[in-house]
């Protein structure tokens, strides 16, 4: 894939910023072919990454061609890029509010109420469609609703914010180091780099495996999420699962693995509000119930400090969890992590990605006019194969 379609590599959200900001929205059939291979094989052999990402990719390469096929203008061909992210998201967490949010925050930047109004009906016809098909309970079932019981509970609220921030950090400081070092790696081809990438995460799901005999760490995560939510994970496993599926992700992401950053961000964020909760009930002597309220926070919190959406990551909690009782929590964590991420490290994930190909999008993701657009676009290099 190094040479068939090498943007299929990597998150796919930056791919889509960059066809949206400089292509008019442009992800070629090639691109979408190779994104849906690469991530078929690699995720379904364990890779520790999420199919949300990859799935907005697709989705936008799907729209994109049903752009061309209908001959539309270039600005209405680049609206058709945030539908198809729209649709990704939607499908992707059973969340359709969280993806309008999401492709506004990420994508647009403003409310162009054209685009909006595009971006709204995909997300619900995307919804309407994965109820039929797998029913309309939530991504998470977490059998009791959590709210917040005590009011003196907002001290480690607050704490898990700061915690979810330096996870944040620690998280994308790690990972575009290594991506930097394997850009420079040239020992080996670089077809050969995922592989060595996919041996550190298997050696990591390993040591998982043996200490704790569970999984999470390669694969899908959601069943071992699961246990945190509902308080039934020791704070010893939470806490050494937040760290093995930190450096799981890392190693599969920066060695030029395809696939997102989505769930790992809400598993780690899980395992670390649930060990903060840990602290509220042992201190505080609170209920139990506390461990997998906080879990739910903690998904939001991290999802906030490493992907800078923080309308988002509210919503799309509410709509993994039904877990409306704990809006306070949420925003007070969220919001912490978001803001001092944002200000330990200015340049969210993305664009930092994006900036180490040497493609610099033009105020944020803000589309150019077509002439301008082309005329930077000639002058950017392609985005690498492992962005």
């Amino acid at each position: 894939m190094n040479y068939f379609a090498p943007a299929a590599a990597g998150s796919g959200i930056p791919q889509v910023k960059v066809a949206f900001a400089l292509r008019s929205g442009l992800v070629s059939l090639r691109e979408t072919i190779g994104k849906f291979i690469l991530c078929t094989i690699q995720i379904g052999s364990g890779a520790s990454l999420g199919l949300e990402g990859p799935t907005v990719q697709i989705c936008a390469g799907v729209s994109s061609m049903l752009a061309r096929a209908a001959r539309l203008s270039p600005q209405n061909c680049r609206r058709m890029a945030s539908v198809g992210m729209a649709a990704g998201i939607a499908a992707a967490f059973n969340a359709p509010i969280a993806a309008i949010t999401f492709t506004l925050e990420e994508l647009i930047g403003d409310l162009d109420q054209t685009m909006l109004s595009g971006v709204i009906v995909a997300a619900a016809l995307a919804a309407v469609v994965e109820h039929t098909l797998l029913g309309s309970n939530p991504v998470f079932h977490v059998q009791k609703a959590y709210a917040l019981a005590n009011a003196s509970s907002l001290i480690w609220y607050a704490l898990l914010g700061i915690l979810a921030a330096v996870i944040s950090v620690a998280f994308t400081d790690s990972l575009l180091g290594l991506r930097a070092r394997f850009k420079r790696w040239r020992a080996v081809p670089r077809w050969v780099h995922p592989s060595v990438g996919g041996l550190a995460t298997g050696a990591l799901a390993v040591v998982g495996f043996e200490l704790f005999h569970l999984n999470g760490i390669a694969g899908d995560p959601y069943r071992t999420l699961t246990l945190a939510l509902t308080g039934t994970m020791p704070v010893l496993f939470m806490a050494a699962f937040c760290v093995l599926k930190l450096g799981a992700t890392v190693s599969s992401y920066a060695s030029g693995g395809s696939g997102g950053i989505f769930a790992p961000a809400l598993f780690m964020g899980a395992m670390l509000g649930g060990s903060v909760g840990y602290l509220d009930v042992t201190i505080f002597h609170h209920s139990t119930d506390a461990i997998g309220a906080f879990a739910v926070v903690g998904m939001g919190a991290v999802f906030a400090g490493i992907v800078r959406a923080p309308m988002t990551s509210v919503l799309i909690v509410f709509e993994m969890t039904s877990g409306y009782g704990l809006v306070l929590p949420l925003m007070i964590a969220n919001m912490t992590a978001f803001v001092l991420a944002r200000h330990w490290r200015p340049v969210p994930i993305y664009e930092a990605l994006l900036e180490q190909d040497g493609v610099h999008l033009p105020h944020g993701s803000k589309p150019l006019d077509p002439p301008e657009a082309t005329k930077m676009s000639a002058n950017q290099p392609t985005v690498d194969a492992t962005a």
